[in-house]
C-alpha cells in the first residue's frame, strides 16, 4: 500500500522506488502481486505516463486511512512507555514570522529524536485543508482579521500590521510613510487572488474605495521580493517578516491593513509528536492526551 500511494502521489514508479528506497523491479512486483490479490489494475501505464485506473481511485482513501492506523498503533504503543515516536507532519507559509520554524524544529528533533519530521510550505486556506484531512498535523498560518480558521483547533501565535516593500531607487523609498491612496497609484506583485495572503490587502484597498492594477502573481514572498527589488512593482508584507528580505527597502503604511498568525492542528484527538511540538511552542491548553 506504500508503494501504491507513492506512485500515486509522483504518477511515476521511478520516483516512488527513490522515496521508498528500493530498486524500481521490486517496488513493480510488489504493486503487481497486490493487483493479482485484487483481481484488477490500480495504474495505466505506457511508456510516457502512469494514471490511476477507476479502481485506483477507489483504492486510494482505504489505504492512507489503513496505513494511518497502522502508524498510529505503533506511536500509541511508544507513547505508552514513555517514547515519542511517529511522524510530524508540518505546514507553514512563507512568510511566518511570529515563530522561528527552522529553530523550533531543530529544537523538536533535539527533544524527540525519534521523530521524522516533514514540511510543506503553501497558502493558508491550501493548509488548514491538510489539517483537516489528517495530512498535516500541525500548520501555521496568517489570516486578515476579518477571517478565522474553521474546522480546526487554533491558537493566536501573533498580530502584524503589513508594510509597503519597494525597490531600494524607487521614488517612495526616499520618503516618509504613505497611504493606501498613494499606493494605489502602483502596480503591484502579490499573492494568487483568493488566497489568504492577498485578501488582506485587497480587502483593505477595497474598504478604502480604492483599486489597484495587480501586474504580477506569485506563489511565495522570496520570488515576490525579487521582482519588486527590479523595480517590477511594489507589494505589502507583514512587517515582522519583511526585514527578512534583501535588496528592498521598507516603507510604513498610516491605514494598513493587519493580520493574525495562528498555529492550528485538528479537532479531537492528537499523535504523541503533534501534541509534543505544540507544548514545545508552549500553545495553553495542549496536554497530553491523544
Amino acid at each position: 500500500m506504500r508503494y501504491v500511494l507513492a506512485v500515486a502521489e509522483t504518477m511515476s514508479f521511478t520516483r516512488a522506488a527513490e522515496r521508498c528506497l528500493v530498486v524500481q523491479s521490486a517496488l513493480s512486483h510488489q504493486i503487481a502481486r497486490l493487483e493479482r490479490e485484487l483481481g484488477t489494475k490500480l495504474f495505466e501505464r505506457t511508456t510516457r505516463r502512469v494514471r490511476l485506473t477507476p479502481a485506483g481511485e477507489a483504492f486510494l482513501p482505504a489505504a492512507r486511512q489503513c496505513l494511518a492506523a497502522a502508524e498510529r498503533a505503533v506511536v500509541e504503543v511508544a507513547a505508552a512507555i514513555g517514547e515519542v515516536r511517529g511522524q510530524l507532519r508540518v505546514g507553514v507559509i512563507s512568510s511566518v514570522a511570529a515563530v522561528d520554524i527552522p529553530r523550533a524544529l531543530r529544537d523538536f528533533r533535539r527533544r524527540c529524536p525519534n521523530v521524522r519530521i516533514s514540511l510543506r510550505v503553501g497558502a493558508s486556506e491550501e493548509l488548514v485543508e491538510r489539517v483537516k484531512e489528517g495530512d498535516i498535523q500541525v500548520a501555521f498560518l496568517g489570516l486578515p482579521t476579518t477571517a478565522r480558521p474553521e474546522g480546526v483547533e487554533a491558537h493566536v501565535i501573533g498580530r502584524d500590521r503589513l508594510v509597503a516593500v519597494v525597490s531600494p531607487d524607487h521614488p517612495l523609498a526616499k520618503g516618509g510613510p504613505v497611504d493606501l491612496r498613494r499606493l494605489a497609484e502602483e502596480e503591484f506583485v502579490d499573492l494568487p487572488v483568493k488566497t489568504a495572503g492577498r485578501a488582506q490587502s485587497d480587502l483593505a484597498f477595497s474598504a478604502a474605495g480604492l483599486t489597484r492594477d495587480v501586474a504580477f502573481e506569485v506563489t511565495n514572498t522570496a520570488f515576490l521580493a525579487r521582482l519588486v527589488g527590479q523595480g517590477l512593482g511594489v507589494a505589502m508584507l507583514p512587517s515582522a517578516y519583511a526585514p527578512q528580505l534583501s535588496g528592498v527597502t521598507t516603507i510604513q503604511v498610516t491605514d494598513a491593513p493587519a493580520r493574525v498568525e495562528y498555529v492550528v492542528w485538528p479537532t479531537g484527538s492528537r499523535t504523541p509528536a503533534a501534541t509534543a511540538f505544540l507544548r514545545l511552542l508552549e500553545v495553553p491548553d495542549v496536554s497530553d492526551e491523544t
